[in-house]
């Protein structure tokens, strides 16, 4: 009987999602990070008198957006490491479950072993113990 070897950690859907995860996390850390040489850029450029009205909400949105999207980040980041750790005791259970199932497999195979027909065994044909 061949023994399936489980799945590749990086073939398995969680891993995927790891993976994507991990990718999601770095668009949205490099966003955050390119809004706020955005809004600096712009604070220092643009001159405190005209920092009124629609540019000074414009410039506070950026700063909220650039808060959120850091927040998404770590947030994303949380979930990585639970699917990490997901991962981890899957492959875990896994390498158990073979290993299990060698350990049966050959206790089967003893079994048999220890039970052998004999031609000239009972009456009824039965095996003889040994």
């Amino acid at each position: 009987m061949s023994q399936k070897q489980p799945a590749s950690p990086l073939s398995t859907p969680l891993a995927r999602a790891l993976d994507q995860n991990d990718t999601a996390k770095e668009a949205m850390e490099q966003a955050a990070d390119e809004l706020m040489v955005i809004n600096t850029v712009l604070k220092q450029e643009i001159p405190d008198p005209l920092q009124t009205g629609d540019v000074a909400q414009a410039l506070q949105k950026t700063e909220e957006i650039e808060r959120r999207i850091q927040e998404s980040a770590d947030e994303l980041a949380q979930v990585h490491q639970v699917l990490a750790q997901e991962i981890g005791q899957r492959v875990d259970l896994e390498r158990e479950l073979v290993a299990t199932k060698i350990a049966l497999a050959q206790a089967r195979g003893q079994r048999l072993h220890e039970v052998e027909p004999c031609s000239t065994g009972g009456q009824d044909g039965s095996p003889r113990p040994r």
